[in-house]
């Protein structure tokens, strides 16, 4: 169950600033955010079936074919369900013409501002946390189920549907999964399955969704590992390790030499203070351009990433959160989702059941210097 207290009071705050009277959100994670209900019946539609809004009230405005499942099976008893006919309108028209104005929305209602959801979803509450840790422990347990089964004549494709049914048994989506075999996990960042065998090794990334949050992991099974196999793999980790002492010094406010004076909203670090830390972990260990061939992950929560850092990237650090650091050596991925929050950092998709191993960040101003235990790989 979600804390509405805590989202009510967020979105207060949000109207006040605005000048706005209501907030509607119909894709699918505002929705989560807002309910702890999921309004997908269609996966490929950018918007769910129902808006979830806030005009002083909760309110949800759907179809009548979708009014009573939701009110059953999908939100608390906090929201008014208001319903309108399937052939009368769409979803858009009905939310304009039954929201008080001006007002706001994530989807596109006539005469309405766009809504900022990624900034209201971020910093997590306490109940998005423990929700999280959930999520964080199934996708683990499924993901590691498999890749200790793993042979290297298995298909990739047989891999990721191995994967995709081991997570739907515990009620988890799964808007990706990645499996390269020796040869496709070196030519390629995203290898999305093929009928290709493993092979010497395998590379597995998957991002797993449940109730609106995401929690993305990499998972590397070696049978006959190349002679750079280690090296690599060894590269990337202090690069994840970096990555994640940084997110902490700067949602801390000590990344750029700040006073150490930082909230849960607002900071004076942001994710290109991390990214710096990221580049001068590529260069520490060897491999000064493997940034420039993908991106390295980034705030993570009600997304799979809320923000992806970039040398640029002006989004603050904000805590407690999740963060999905996905550093890459050619041929090799290291990533977990951590919660990073005021009084610990916490590996989420983690099971206790896989070899791990402590791996030091590189020496970066204003960064904790202790060892990260990170996922490390099965060698068979």
């Amino acid at each position: 169950m979600v804390d509405t207290a805590a989202r009510t009071d967020r979105l207060d705050a949000y109207l006040d600033e605005r000048g706005l009277e209501a907030v509607w959100f119909a894709r699918p994670n505002g929705f989560a955010w807002l309910t702890g209900g999921d309004n997908v019946v269609d996966a490929d539609a950018p918007t769910g079936v129902a808006a979830a809004g806030y005009d002083g009230d909760l309110r949800v405005i759907t179809d009548d074919i979708e009014a009573d499942r939701l009110a059953d099976e999908e939100l608390p008893d906090a929201f008014a369900v208001e319903s309108f006919p399937w052939y009368a309108d769409s979803l858009a028209d009905a939310v304009a013409e039954r929201s008080p104005a001006p007002a706001a929305a994530d989807f596109d209602v006539p005469g309405f501002e766009d809504a900022d959801g990624s900034r209201l979803r971020q910093p997590l509450t306490d109940d998005d946390v423990e929700r999280y840790r959930e999520l964080g422990r199934e996708v683990a347990a499924a993901v590691e189920t498999v890749c200790r089964n793993l042979e290297p004549e298995d298909p990739e494709y047989e891999v990721a549907a191995g994967i995709d049914i081991s997570l739907a048994s515990r009620d988890v989506d799964t808007p990706v999964v990645l499996v390269g075999g020796a040869e496709r996990a070196e030519a390629y960042r995203h290898f999305t399955p093929t009928d290709a065998a493993l092979g010497d090794y395998a590379l597995v990334s998957v991002t797993g969704e449940r109730a609106g949050l995401y929690a993305s992991m990499t998972r590397t099974v070696a049978f006959d590992a190349p002679d750079w196999f280690e090296q690599r793999h060894r590269a990337a980790a202090r690069v994840e390790a970096t990555a994640i002492r940084a997110t902490e010094a700067a949602a801390a406010g000590r990344l750029s030499g700040g006073d150490d004076t930082a909230d849960t909203t607002d900071t004076a670090d942001t994710a290109g203070d991390v990214f710096a830390a990221v580049r001068a972990a590529y260069d520490a260990v060897g491999f000064p351009d493997e940034w420039e061939n993908h991106h390295q992950g980034g705030a993570a929560g009600f997304a799979g990433r809320e923000w992806v850092a970039t040398p640029d990237g002006d989004e603050p650090v904000r805590w407690p959160m999740g963060y999905a650091w996905n550093p890459t050596v050619q041929g090799t991925k290291s990533e977990d989702t951590h919660l990073v929050a005021p009084d610990l950092t916490e590996r989420l998709t983690k099971t206790g059941r896989w070899p791990t191993h402590e791996v030091e960040p590189v020496d970066v101003a204003g960064i904790d210097a202790d060892p990260v235990e990170l996922a490390a790989p099965v060698i068979r």
